[in-house]
């Protein structure tokens, strides 16, 4: 009888050290379930709050690199344009953001143009095929951030977002308050394209080769100037800006035409005649390597 109690006290032991280890192994599980819940909520967490604010904030500061970037190239151009310098220079142009590592994020695009076959021009009196306005826009196709298009046009930087545009960098003009007349005086570079190299796409840095090859200026009375291009809201708002004493005084008129859906910025004289002094100088601008040919 005592071996028996001694056997069944044996069994009853190990049973129960059975049940422990078992228990432990059970808790061992939920505690690691725990710890990837935990840290699945955690990822979870950062990837839906925090990854798009950092990824809209790259964003946001590749625009401003952008907007730098075009600012500088904008300078190139002004200093080639006024010193006649004929030695090609290198702009760089980042197009977009890469994706972040680790997180499910998405690369930004963009798209740069030189824009030379335009219906855009600056027209007057006795001149009705104008000038044209050529361009070298950047548009930026943003994920997390809205879409800007940088352009530079007539010697300014004007941005472009769905609430609006606006002229960054105000072109190259004056005005002479003479007795009877205003005189407005414009800088234009005129940008040629070699076939090819006017557009690229992506994300990744390129550059546009800028090489000034001639000039010419007109000096014209006239009784109109028109402006006609895809930003009238900018330059309509620099050149009441521009011209703020001589539009106050009604020397010259400054207006959107027609009043009804408008195509051109129309600048007519008032109290006194109007006079254009308008110096073009054609940029030959190509995107990517190779050689810039002066015309």
């Amino acid at each position: 009888m005592t071996y028996q109690y001694l056997m069944v006290g044996m069994m009853g032991i190990h049973q129960k050290k059975r049940r422990m280890r078992n228990d432990s192994a059970v808790a061992g599980v939920i505690e690691a379930l725990l710890l990837v819940a935990l840290v699945t909520i955690i990822l979870s967490t950062i990837q839906l709050i925090y990854i798009p604010e950092i990824m809209e904030q790259r964003e946001v500061e590749h625009m401003d690199v952008v907007e730098n970037q075009f600012s500088y190239l904008k300078s190139i151009i002004d200093l080639q344009s006024t010193l006649a310098v004929t030695v090609p220079i290198s702009s760089p142009i980042t197009l977009g953001t890469r994706e972040l590592a680790y997180f499910v994020t998405a690369r930004s695009y963009g798209q740069l143009d030189i824009i030379d076959d335009t219906n855009n021009k600056i027209t007057w009196e006795g001149f009705p095929t104008g000038v044209p306005l050529t361009s070298i826009e950047y548009d930026a196709y943003n994920t997390y951030f809205i879409d800007q298009t940088f352009a530079l046009e007539g010697g300014s930087l004007i941005l472009q977002q769905s609430n609006g545009e606006s002229i960054l960098i105000e072109p190259s003009m004056s005005f002479e308050n003479l007795s009877t007349q205003i005189k407005i005086e414009l800088q234009l570079p005129k940008f040629q394209s070699i076939g090819g190299k006017n557009s690229t796409s992506g994300y990744k840095n390129c550059f546009i080769r800028t090489n000034y090859s001639s000039s010419t200026t007109y000096d014209v009375t006239t009784s109109y100037i028109h402006i006609y291009s895809e930003y009238l809201d900018a330059w309509n708002s620099t050149f009441h800006e521009l011209l703020q004493i001589p539009i106050e005084q009604g020397y010259i008129t400054v207006e959107k035409s027609p009043i009804v859906s408008p195509t051109h910025i129309a600048i007519t004289p008032g109290t006194k005649t109007l006079a254009f002094d308008l110096t073009v100088s054609t940029i030959i601008a190509q995107i990517g390597p190779g050689t810039v040919v002066t015309s």
